[in-house]
């Protein structure tokens, strides 16, 4: 006689398979994020997981509403945030790993421009570097202030005075 899977193991085999194709789909996105957020690449491998159990902690929640896109990046920037609020209060070992999660973007990220650029990034406040993040990830003012929690005109007006800080910064 067959076995068969209850309704329950099916769901959740569906639901494996569904954030697997989300994670897959979208795994730059949450790597650009934590890679914002931090040089180092442990710490960045912590994020990344951090990121990954929040979203899956909150896939069944997800209604749709707004874009996948936009909430993962909403999501994957209030764990980046959050744990840069701990990490200020408590002072953190990093553990070592033997994977890269950079094998794809280091090819990208190598150009001196880049680099300098994310330098100058890393100078600013949290709030200010999730907002270009997603600017510079070609998100609408729209978008940015639907994942942020501001106002468009707030965005324009932020983005405005972040350009100019960068511009303005030193090349150390």
């Amino acid at each position: 006689m067959k076995e068969f899977e209850s309704s329950t193991q099916r769901t959740e085999r569906e639901s494996q398979r569904e954030f697997e194709a989300l994670v897959k789909a979208h795994r730059s996105t949450i790597y650009t994020v934590c890679y914002m957020f931090s040089n180092d690449q442990d710490e960045v491998a912590d994020l990344f997981q951090e990121v990954l159990i929040s979203l899956w902690k909150s896939m069944p929640s997800f209604e749709g509403r707004s874009d996948v896109r936009s909430w993962i990046y909403r999501v994957s920037l209030n764990v980046c945030l959050s744990l840069e609020r701990k990490k200020l209060r408590h002072k953190t070992v990093p553990l070592t790993m033997d994977i890269n999660p950079y094998e794809e973007m280091e090819t990208n990220q190598n150009s001196r421009q880049m680099d300098m650029l994310r330098r100058r990034i890393a100078k600013l406040g949290q709030f200010d570097r999730a907002i270009i993040l997603l600017w510079l990830e070609n998100m609408s003012y729209d978008e940015i202030a639907a994942i942020m929690g501001i106002t468009v005109k707030n965005v324009s007006v932020r983005l405005y005075r972040i350009k100019e800080e960068l511009k303005n910064m030193s090349n150390d």
